[in-house]
């Protein structure tokens, strides 16, 4: 698997565009790739006070099309993509890391007796932090509840084509922090195929970074 980061241009309109419908991001990293359609995973992060499109994904992208589009003019390489085998091999039981997250945190409301339940974006921070460590131990990591926290709340509404009537709604929670894993391989598999719905809009793709031994003490 490959991790790519792209920077995006955040004076360009048709980035400006793309953050507010994200299935135009979905459409764009779809077209990275050749052959046989894969399960990609995908992010918005803002870092050090720029924006950047992350990437994981089964095959090497060519974002060739996708800078044009969107990325920096004249910014030297506009991606980067390290393989993610490396971090994989790192990951044993009691490993403490740094994490991030985009997730899309809902519950299923039942408003009658057999009928299914309609989703719900949960809109409190402690019901979106109790949503992710409800779904910790099944993804081989446990959470305190002091060492995460929610940074960022944004709805994406949008419609996946002119034609259509009704609107996608999607709250995208970010979340960051420290975990400790408790299973290797459920925990590599929330890495690489991601945690809970939306992953097509940008949701569910779980990326983390070492802890510093002081930072463990």
């Amino acid at each position: 698997m490959y991790l790519t980061r792209m920077l995006l241009d955040e004076s360009n309109p048709n980035t400006m565009k793309a953050l507010a419908s994200p299935h135009i991001f979905h459409g764009t990293v779809e077209r990275c790739f050749e052959g046989e359609r894969k399960r990609n995973l995908w992010r918005i992060d803002h870092l050090n006070n720029h924006l950047y499109l992350m990437l994981l994904s089964p095959e090497k992208p060519d974002l060739t099309a996708a800078a044009e589009q969107f990325g920096v003019p004249e910014s030297g390489c506009p991606w980067e993509t390290k393989a993610y085998a490396p971090l994989l091999q790192r990951i044993e039981p009691g490993g403490v890391w740094h994490f991030r997250l985009v997730a899309n945190p809902t519950k299923s409301c039942v408003s009658e007796p057999g009928k299914r339940g309609k989703v719900h974006a949960h809109i409190s921070v402690p019901h979106q932090k109790e949503w992710l460590q409800n779904r910790a131990a099944h993804n081989g990591f446990s959470l305190n509840e002091e060492d995460f926290t929610v940074v960022h709340n944004q709805w994406n509404i949008f419609r996946k084509n002119p034609s259509q009537e009704s609107k996608v709604r999607l709250l995208a929670v970010t979340y960051e922090g420290v975990l400790t894993v408790t299973d290797t391989e459920q925990f590599r598999k929330a890495l690489t195929e991601g945690i809970g719905r939306g992953k097509a809009y940008g949701m569910g793709l779980l990326t983390v970074a070492g802890v510093s031994s002081n930072e463990k003490q």
